[in-house]
């Protein structure tokens, strides 16, 4: 059973409140006031308080409230706070929502409200702990790994990590396919920094801006008076990647004349410079990715079947980003590093967003907002999201009650589980609750 700290001095409000949450399942303890609420803190080790702003009669300035609740702050960082008064000043509810309190109940209140802010507080609370394991079990399953920097939250990445730790000792070619900007360059460099040849190149091409008439010079070295222009010979991306990894971005643009030259050399290891005769051997691991549906590119003549299968000996799917919206927010907060915090407005803004350019267009959003953002936090406005097709932020009632309570049944009560049967974040579904009045069980 949850169970739930009110703080106030109000005899008769106490006793309404152990009442209304009874009657929900919760068991309520009340203090009187701040010496007896730390006093309780420590002994019924609750999962909510939900707090008074003053404690002596006639007094409205809520600084007794501001005080008891830092000092629940400092003690326990995680636990949700509500707070609940009729007389304080807004600039002090403000300061205290951004220091982590959870919500502000206006007395008198709602019971409705009331609940339902109770039972999102504590989800959220549940669903933090959750992420909290989850970052602790992550850290342990890749403990003296290299992830070069990569940050994520979500199960599908880390599902996605630990296949390419697996397969990163190994030799085999692999495929990263994933749209544009979802981060499919940080695989590799995983992949590159956990094999035996760590210590060697990785060179990286991006096939989709290499001209056609230099592919083969590019990839494969030339020599001297091989082109005009040309006064002393150079190496190939092949030959300086020698012992190493060679990264072949957006392969699917590889011209098929390309495919062929590109071909001979996965299978022997062997080439010809452009403009010699003599065979060189070097040994490479390649690793490629795409955007571009190569089964199909195959099937309409513009992909080459055998070449496909020399690449994609292991395929590594990279999803989307809004396919791991867990991610959103851990990146949104890297990128911002030392600037300041988003607002809450903000964070359910990315959150709603569904990232058609994904991780590299969240973060050029993150970087020109730091830039342009001028109050204490970065808010929804300043992150300037186009409000287009292209974003998942809908009325409320675009599902309707009936929707949203049977996906909770099916879910077991559990929202996480309903928000992705009906395909939108949980806060956008905590927010389609509160808008039907909808109480947790």
């Amino acid at each position: 059973m949850l169970k739930i700290l009110v703080i106030d001095d109000n005899p008769a409000i106490c006793t309404a409140l152990q009442t209304l949450f009874g009657l929900h399942g919760y068991r309520v303890f009340c203090a009187d006031s701040p010496a007896s609420a730390l006093a309780l803190l420590a002994s019924a080790a609750p999962d909510l308080v939900l707090q008074d702003m003053n404690f002596v009669t006639g007094a409205i300035d809520g600084e007794q409230g501001k005080s008891l609740f830092y000092q629940i702050r400092q003690h326990y960082p995680a636990l949700p706070i509500i707070l609940m008064t009729s007389w304080t000043q807004l600039n002090m509810v403000v300061e205290l929502i951004k220091a982590g309190a959870v919500d502000y109940i206006a007395k008198p209140w709602d019971d409705q409200r009331l609940l339902l802010t109770v039972a999102n507080a504590l989800k959220l609370a549940q669903l933090a702990q959750q992420q909290q394991q989850q970052l602790q079990q992550q850290q342990a399953a890749f403990a003296g790994k290299n992830l070069c920097g990569l940050v994520f939250a979500s199960s599908k990445m880390q599902q996605l990590l630990q296949m390419a730790l697996q397969l990163a000792p190994a030799q085999a070619a692999v495929l990263i396919s994933g749209p544009n900007g979802a981060g499919k360059e940080g695989i590799a460099n995983v992949l590159h920094a956990n094999s035996s040849r760590s210590t060697k190149p990785l060179i990286k091409v991006n096939m989709g801006a290499l001209p056609a008439e230099l592919m083969e010079a590019e990839l494969f070295g030339a020599e001297a008076g091989a082109y005009s222009g040309l006064t002393k010979a150079r190496i190939g991306r092949f030959e300086a990647a020698d012992g190493g990894t060679l990264f072949l971005d957006e392969i699917g643009n590889l011209p098929l004349a390309g495919q062929i030259k590109l071909l001979r050399v996965l299978q022997s290891g062997e080439f010809e410079r452009l403009g010699s005769s003599q065979t060189r051997k070097v040994d490479v691991r390649v690793i490629s990715a795409t955007n571009a549906d190569l089964p199909k590119a195959i099937s309409q003549g513009q992909f080459r079947q055998d070449l496909y299968y020399r690449l994609n000996v292991v395929e590594l799917r990279l999803p989307a980003l809004t396919e791991r919206i867990e991610d959103i927010l851990p990146l949104a907060r890297h990128f911002l590093q030392q600037a300041k915090p988003l607002s809450a407005d903000a964070e359910q803004a990315l959150v709603d967003y569904t990232w058609p350019g994904n991780v590299r267009e969240l973060q050029n959003v993150c970087q020109r907002a730091s830039l342009l953002a001028s109050g204490s936090q970065i808010t929804a406005l300043d992150l300037a999201l186009p409000q287009s097709l292209t974003s998942s932020k809908r009325a409320l009632d675009d599902i309707d009650q009936a929707s949203l309570e049977a996906a909770l049944a099916q879910a077991g009560g559990i929202v996480s589980r309903a928000a992705k049967q009906l395909g939108i974040s949980r806060q956008a579904f905590y927010r389609r609750l509160e808008y039907y009045g909808i109480t947790l069980p």
